[in-house]
């Protein structure tokens, strides 16, 4: 079997390799801040793990919106106003990791650009 030789130029994860980095210095007695992967350097507390159990048994097992589910949207917005004084009517999208909000801000950026300029060339 053929593979494409553009399979080559796949790299392994930058990020990965920079949590590997920073655990084998651990595992040395260096004092480290891994700012890597971003997984916590803690395991997840009980009545998470149980929380998480519940809402398999419940059939919360398939898919969310890509923007994420509207429940949890709703209850973020809630906290940010009960613990900063953020008022906020609701959230456009909650995502689980800065990586691909951080990959989508040009493209959304510049979709926002575009219908301002759109409704300026429609309205003049």
């Amino acid at each position: 079997m053929d593979i494409s030789k553009k399979i080559s130029l796949i790299k392994d994860s930058l990020t990965l390799a920079i949590s590997a980095k920073a655990k084998a210095m651990k595992k040395k007695g260096i004092d480290v801040i891994g700012f890597g992967a971003g997984e916590p350097d803690f395991d997840t507390p009980p009545h998470i793990k149980e929380a998480a159990r519940k809402a398999i048994d419940r059939g919360f097992t398939k898919y969310t919106p890509a923007s994420g589910m509207v429940e949890l949207k709703q209850a973020v917005c809630d906290k940010l106003k009960r613990t900063m004084a953020w008022n906020t009517k609701r959230m456009r999208l909650l995502s689980p990791a800065a990586r691909s909000i951080l990959f989508l801000m040009p493209f959304v950026l510049h979709v926002m650009r575009m219908r301002k300029l759109l409704f300026l060339l429609l309205s003049g």
